[in-house]
């Protein structure tokens, strides 16, 4: 979408927000429904909202609304990187944060939280499983999952890395309890790889980039275990509040057309990224193209699949005695955005 239609879509927002809001009365949301009546009494005022705006990476978020034109939007962002999923959700809980963008293992450990983590699940992000690895150092002896036996395996606690460990230990005939897992976060966990502390790494992105490019080989791909979902994630008090709904339901729009930019402009975000993770650009440019050919990045609607699937990580987790007590995810998820994502 180009400026000028942005600039339509900006004036006209919060007339279309107040109708659509109107329109959604049996919402499943308690707090949902609240937005919806404050706003179909009067266009919420969105320039004294800011967002703020949760990732994991290096900021390719705002760097990509920029380059894509998606940046001028009628409330003010602020848009911060963290390691994990895990620790976007840990700031939300503290009410630092009004969106999180993470995969589906973080809001099963952060709902364990005497309040339910504060959390509600909006819409699903579906992409690529590219680069999320169990990888070894240069010169190891390890040649499969099962020669993990008895050793030290870093990992990145409550996120994707440790599921698809939990499920690359399982395919190979061993029990959590056969190895020592190693907490770290994807900084730690490459330093820890890298200066010969540990003999395996599961970790993600950045990390198992530049684990490969100071000698690491892939062990086992979790890009056959993981289901692509990326659940998007804000606070029931967000819901609410009228411009803070409006609000979110413009950026996930806006997500929408960055993901949509950057599938027609892959060389040019390739330059960036590799500028920003300080990798070749002929790197860049093939994972970029290999994550648009398995699955091109996408906003979705919420949906009873994305459910299933959640669900069904968090029984594992529980078999495994991740989890100490049975988790209904059902009750983490909102359909309070879905009529609103384009």
């Amino acid at each position: 979408m180009n400026k000028r239609k942005l600039s339509i879509l900006s004036v006209a927002l919060p007339f279309v927000i107040a109708v659509i809001l109107a329109a959604c009365g049996n919402e499943k949301n308690r707090t949902g429904n609240e937005a919806e009546a404050a706003a179909a009494a009067g266009s919420p005022d969105l320039s004294k909202v800011t967002l703020k705006v949760g990732q994991t990476g290096w900021g390719n978020l705002e760097a990509g609304f920029k380059e894509a034109g998606l940046d001028d939007t009628p409330y003010k962002v602020e848009f911060s990187v963290f390691q994990g999923g895990n620790l976007q959700l840990e700031a939300m809980a503290g009410d630092h944060l009004d969106i999180a963008l993470t995969s589906e293992i973080p809001p099963i450990f952060a709902s364990q939280a005497v309040d339910g983590g504060n959390l509600q699940i909006i819409a699903i992000q579906k992409s690529d499983t590219l680069e999320q690895e169990l990888v070894i150092p240069k010169g190891s002896t390890v040649r499969q999952v099962s020669d993990l036996k008895g050793k030290k395996v870093a990992y990145v606690k409550s996120t994707t890395a440790h599921y698809f460990l939990v499920k690359m230990l399982e395919e190979a005939g061993l029990s959590w309890s056969d190895i020592e897992p190693v907490a770290l976060s994807t900084s730690d966990g490459l330093s820890a790889l890298i200066g010969g502390s540990v003999d395996a790494l599961a970790s993600y992105g950045n990390a198992i980039i530049s684990a490969h490019q100071n000698g690491a080989t892939t062990l086992a791909s979790a890009k056959d275990i993981l289901s692509g979902n990326f659940p998007v994630i804000t606070t029931k008090a967000d819901i609410a509040d009228p411009a803070k709904h409006a609000a979110i339901a413009d950026f996930l729009n806006r997500l929408n057309q960055y993901n949509e930019w950057i599938h027609n402009n892959q060389k040019k975000w390739a330059e960036i990224v590799a500028e920003n993770t300080k990798q070749p650009l002929e790197q860049a440019l093939e994972t970029l193209k290999n994550s648009q050919e398995q699955r091109p990045t996408k906003v979705t609607a919420i949906s009873d699949e994305a459910i299933a699937s959640q669900q069904d990580v968090a029984d594992t987790l529980q078999s495994v005695g991740l989890l100490t007590k049975k988790v209904d995810v059902k009750s983490l998820w909102s359909d309070a955005f879905s009529q609103m994502i384009k």
